[in-house]
């Protein structure tokens, strides 16, 4: 089967890997965005699924826009079978969904149609999901709207964050797209159209997302911690600092040892409030529920321990969290 991937991040590393190296596929061409400033030095430098295509000696296209005359003059001279498109990055005009025979094959990380759009696994893991998963779709001119080919469903770690789960969801979404296009190929696929009516949406993450809102109950702070990790992340203001913050919930079973106090005997004192118990540090959060701080990193400085924090910064009684 004549293939054009289209792809762009990590996350769809796997599933290229995987078309290279099974001889059912010939990946006539890769298409992914144009190098950008990348890191912390904001080097410009080839994206993740370029990387792997020139070390397979593949042909590589960049178009600043696949709307371009350029673009479709690509995809009618290459005329593949079939292409995979896995978090490419720009929207596919009408004229070249039309060109492939068995369409545009996208790998989203849902069940869709719940978390349509472009942050889904951050979102399920941010509103507190068990589970979530894959699906394989003939991509249309909505907003994941296609028709669905094939599903499986993932268990979410109670403790996984957005990046874990991603490279886990990766590797399990490479195999979807082989059985996908296999059983597209041999005919054994029917496209089922999604319901709508029961659509929920991702949308693109943004550095607000990840400011702490410490009215929330601590386990709601704690998922929207594991899925805005490693971007936006979990942050607070301190002092007039910026604060990355990084905890768990804490029991409220019971007292720790030496704790004279528990989750809930919070004094009346305000949420983002600090304390400091048996050498550890809580902060008050929603519906008398406590947070434990693990790290810290104020800004421009390196990461610290959260005992490391209360000694550098001298806490003191009634210090908080917030604006």
């Amino acid at each position: 089967m004549r293939i054009i991937f289209c792809g762009t991040p990590e996350f769809a590393v796997p599933a290229l890997t995987r078309l290279l190296s099974n001889p059912a596929f010939a990946v006539e061409a890769v298409v992914t965005q144009p190098d950008r400033p990348r890191g912390r030095g904001q080097t410009v430098s080839p994206s993740p699924v370029k990387e792997v295509a020139l070390q397979a000696g593949v042909c590589i296209y960049q178009p600043e826009t696949v709307k371009s005359d350029a673009a479709y003059d690509f995809f009618q001279r290459v005329a593949p079978e079939a292409v995979v498109i896995i978090a490419f990055g720009q929207i596919i005009p009408a004229r070249l969904i039309a060109i492939p025979r068995l369409g545009w094959i996208n790998l989203h990380a849902s069940l869709l149609p719940k978390y349509r759009g472009a942050a889904p696994i951050a979102w399920a893991i941010a509103n507190g999901e068990s589970r979530t998963g894959l699906t394989t779709m003939q991509i249309d001119q909505g907003m994941d709207t296609g028709p669905i080919l094939l599903q499986s469903e993932i268990e979410i770690g109670a403790h996984e964050t957005a990046g874990q789960l991603a490279r886990r969801m990766a590797e399990s979404g490479a195999s979807l797209v082989i059985q996908s296009l296999e059983k597209l190929g041999r005919g054994e696929l029917s496209p089922r159209a999604q319901d709508g009516s029961q659509a929920t949406y991702a949308p693109r993450l943004k550095k607000e997302d990840g400011r702490i809102d410490w009215a929330q109950p601590a386990n709601q702070i704690y998922n929207r911690m594991r899925g805005f990790a490693p971007w936006p992340g979990a942050y607070s203001m301190f002092r007039g600092q910026l604060c990355h913050i990084w905890g768990q919930p804490r029991p409220t079973s019971a007292p720790a040892a030496g704790d004279a106090g528990h989750a809930g005997d919070t004094g009346g004192a305000p949420a983002g409030t600090l304390l400091v118990r048996a050498g550890t540090v809580h902060v008050i959060c929603g519906q008398r529920s406590e947070l434990e701080l693990i790290e810290v990193q104020l800004e421009g400085r390196r990461r610290i321990t959260a005992s490391e924090f209360a000694n550098g910064m001298h806490l003191a009684p009634g210090d908080r969290f917030g604006d």
